[in-house]
């Protein structure tokens, strides 16, 4: 199991992955397309057994703030409802309009999970895709489908996404972990 410096080695509890668990389970039950007591059964010791035999490979659980989580993700989905009318718009539009444009955004935590996720919240996000996660200079690449200003877009994403998964991993500011 992979620990940092400051944090005491311990054995893996079974619930130390929660979602991970629940999805193991979900997925089980959906391949399976049955609810019958065997596949529940099923589903539940795959939920448990999975990462606990997987725990040398997963980083420790750490606890997250679960309504911030959950702010989060009603802001993405907003953003995702907003941004395919948005695409939808340009596309049907006058092709001279887009602006396309490469931008580094800055990270602001060195933490494997936050940079992971805030670059995937990126890319889900229609028109724009994250490219690189370059962590030695402590950037996202993104580009854009349609940028007039790129400081303020970035400022946008860091503000609600990034800024948002510090508080959801209870990271200060700088995102140290």
């Amino acid at each position: 199991m992979k620990t940092s410096a400051s944090e005491p080695s311990r054995r893996p509890g079974w619930f130390d992955h929660p979602v991970l668990s629940l999805l193991l389970a979900a997925t089980w039950l959906a391949l399976s397309r049955s609810v019958e007591p065997v596949h529940l059964l099923s589903a539940a010791l795959i939920a448990l057994l999975v990462p606990r035999l997987l725990s040398s490979f997963l980083w420790p659980g750490r606890p997250i703030d679960w309504v911030a989580a959950l702010r989060l993700l009603m802001v993405v989905l907003w953003d995702i409802v907003v941004a395919n009318i948005t695409v939808a718009r340009l596309v049907l539009g006058p092709m001279n309009r887009p602006q396309p444009r490469w931008m580094a955004v800055p990270l602001a935590s060195d933490h494997p999970r936050v940079n992971a996720l805030f670059a995937s919240i990126i890319t889900t996000t229609p028109g724009t895709v994250s490219a690189v996660v370059d962590e030695q200079q402590g950037v996202i690449w993104v580009h854009a489908l349609d940028c007039s200003d790129a400081g303020a877009m970035v400022a946008d994403m860091k503000g609600r996404y990034e800024t948002a998964l510090l508080r959801v991993f209870r990271l200060p500011e700088g995102g140290r972990a």
